[in-house]
Formats: C-alpha cells, structure tokens, sequence
C-alpha cells in the first residue's frame, strides 16, 4: 500500500497529535474489519483488468483534464521519472513531508517508490498536482479495494483512495489541501462512474491532513490499524457529492 498521507492543510484547526478526533461513524457498514487474502485481492485485480476494455484500473487518469477550483485551474497530470523524479524526490525530503511519507533520501529512493507503481499493474497511478501550469502537489490514485489497505476495512468494489502533500511550505496552512481534496474527489467521482466512494487513510498522528479531509468532505468512519500505523478512515460517499 502506499505510504501515509504526507502533511496537507487546514485553516484555523488544532494541530497537534493529541487533538481528538469527531467520533466515528458507526451507523454504517464500514465500520468493521473485513480481511481478504493475497489470492483474493490479486484476482480481483486481474478478474477487473479483463473486465475493463482499455485494461485501465482507474478509468484513464492522464485523460481527466483540468478542473477549476477556487485557488486555480487544476489538473493531475501521471508522473514520469524522467522529468518528475527530482522535483518529487526535494518534497519528499522535506522534514514536515518525511515524518508520514518515510521516503527521505537520495533520489533513488523516490525513483524506487514511483517505478513500482508506474511498472505496475495500474492499481495505483502517481501524478503531480498541476495548479495554473505550476507543479505543486504530489498526488497517488489508487484502487483501494485492490489494495492490501482493502483487508483492513470492508471494500467496495471500485473504492477509489487519495494520498496528497504539498510541496511547497507556503501552501500549507491556508486551506488549498482542502480545496485540492476536494476537486480530486470530485474528478474521482465524476470520471469513475462505477466507483460510489472515495477512501483516505492518513496517519493519525496527521491531525492537519486528517483535518483536511474532514474540511473537504470526508467524514471520519473509523479507526483502522496498518502494518505501519495507525490511520483515520476517511470516506466521501458519492451520494452527498453535491450536498457537501
């Protein structure tokens, strides 16, 4: 699974590890625990690349265009090593970046994180978040019910997960996280008709990422504990899209 959600952003809101987060929700379905072996995921994974016409896990990424948000036109453009790895590479060496994503180091080790992905089965697509032709935000798509995150919570076919930073520390702080949150969400939505939610997992710890989604949509629907910590489940259900 890819790593935790780098810092984004929020206004006003606590910051430290220890602020409480709003109850979960535990109304829903999603709410337990649903473990699902290797074989399980990998077929899922293959019966839906046959199923698919372009053999596109995640409906053509590099297709969805520009979006307007209040902050600017946006657009996810997929990441290549040629041309991103650097840049990608300074962001994640960032300190505020490195405490969640843990891909400090040399170049390589960015190189490395990206190649799996882009080599791979189209699981998980890494994109530079692109306002007004100005590379600012690293983005991951990724199918989160083909994910191993999906034996940690009950999947949905088509669930659909986000993980973002930002790169630059003038953008934090001040509300573009949530604005970006929410018109990814959106082109999730908007382009993945089969999908009916939008999954995150940041680190717990991540009080302003967690705080991020909650301002862009997102509710909180449960604890969940991973290999390498222990994360907030934040889904955005494709039924109050225009409500929220």
């Amino acid at each position: 699974m890819p790593p935790a959600d780098a810092r984004t952003d929020t206004d006003d809101l606590p910051r430290t590890a220890t602020s409480p987060l709003p109850p979960a929700d535990t109304g829903g379905d999603d709410t337990l625990d649903l473990h699902l072996s290797e074989e399980l995921v990998a077929l899922f994974a293959a019966g839906e690349s046959t199923a698919t016409t372009d053999g596109d896990l995640l409906d053509a990424v590099a297709a969805w265009g520009p979006t307007p948000t209040p902050v600017g036109s946006f657009q996810l453009v997929p990441a290549r090593l040629d041309r991103d790895v650097t840049l990608i590479s300074r962001w994640m060496n960032d300190p505020a970046v490195a405490a969640f994503w843990e891909l400090a180091g040399p170049e390589t080790v960015t190189a490395d994180h990206i190649s799996a992905q882009v080599g791979g089965d189209g699981r998980s697509v890494p994109c530079l978040g692109v306002l007004d032709s100005t590379p600012m935000s690293y983005f991951e798509i990724y199918r989160a019910d083909l994910d191993p995150l999906a034996r940690h919570y009950p999947a949905r076919p088509h669930d659909t997960g986000i993980h973002l930073l930002l790169g630059s520390v003038a953008d934090r702080g001040r509300g573009i996280g949530t604005t970006l949150l929410r018109a990814v969400a959106d082109l999730v939505l908007g382009h993945r008709p089969r999908c009916t939610r939008v999954i995150a997992e940041p680190d717990l710890r991540n009080t302003p990422s967690v705080s991020a989604f909650l301002s862009a949509g997102f509710r909180f629907s449960a604890e969940v504990d991973l290999p390498d910590k222990r994360a907030a489940l934040m889904v955005r259900d494709r039924a109050l899209r225009h409500v929220l």
